[in-house]
């Protein structure tokens, strides 16, 4: 099996993890969750000279989704994703912004496939199962490969935290419920990436994070 290979673009005054996904050999790959700053995103893709196949999203907040239109405008490929329970905050990002003060660019997601639970993306000849998350937004959904031992789970769960649950949509009952029996079981060896900061293993959050203890 051939490497996957990461690379990190903070987009947005928010520091989102804008990640480009790619298979190292043939340098084909996936953007997830272009929040904004699309010209920064482009240029990254420039620099590790990839070819961009899809646009994935695990959710519909605006840091996670406001620039994805732009980006497929540019890239002329699909968007998928999130879970159709986002479909409210997707139809909202232009009111998120004003909500949050933000300047304009920032365009509502209209998605070319929603995703559910069950249901697989392709980067590159890698197949991530999808698993829907709620909590932090009720169409939360984060991607796992398996084969890879590797996982992006937006704002599911954090390096010693987890998501916000006081935004529209939020409930954090649901989020540890999801935490708990979605994202533990893959395993402590899986090595995550996660929406805001630094990544790490399910097996140390299992140990340390103070919120799932």
């Amino acid at each position: 099996m051939t490497t996957l290979q990461i690379a990190i673009v903070p987009v947005t005054p928010f520091e989102q993890n804008c990640t480009l996904i790619w298979d190292g050999a043939s340098k084909r790959g996936a953007v997830v969750d272009p929040g904004g700053d699309v010209e920064r995103i482009s240029e990254a893709i420039g620099q590790t000279g990839i070819t961009v196949e899809t646009i994935l999203i695990t959710h519909g907040h605006i840091d996670h989704v406001g620039g994805a239109m732009a980006l497929k405008a540019k890239l002329g490929v699909d968007i998928i994703g999130p879970h159709i329970a986002d479909k409210p905050l997707c139809e909202g990002i232009q009111s998120q912004a004003q909500m949050f003060g933000l300047a304009e660019g920032y365009e509502n997601l209209s998605p070319d496939r929603w995703l559910e639970e069950g249901d697989s993306v392709d980067i590159a000849g890698h197949s991530f199962s999808v698993l829907h998350c709620p909590g932090h937004a009720p169409g939360h959904v984060i991607f796992y490969s398996a084969g890879h031992k590797f996982a992006h789970v937006g704002d599911v769960l954090f390096r010693g935290s987890i998501g916000r649950t006081d935004l529209p949509g939020g409930n954090h009952e649901a989020l540890i419920a999801s935490i708990k029996n979605k994202v533990l079981p893959l395993g402590d060896e899986v090595n995550f990436i996660c929406g805001h900061g630094p990544g790490g293993t399910i097996g140390e959050e299992r140990i340390s994070n103070p919120f799932l203890i």
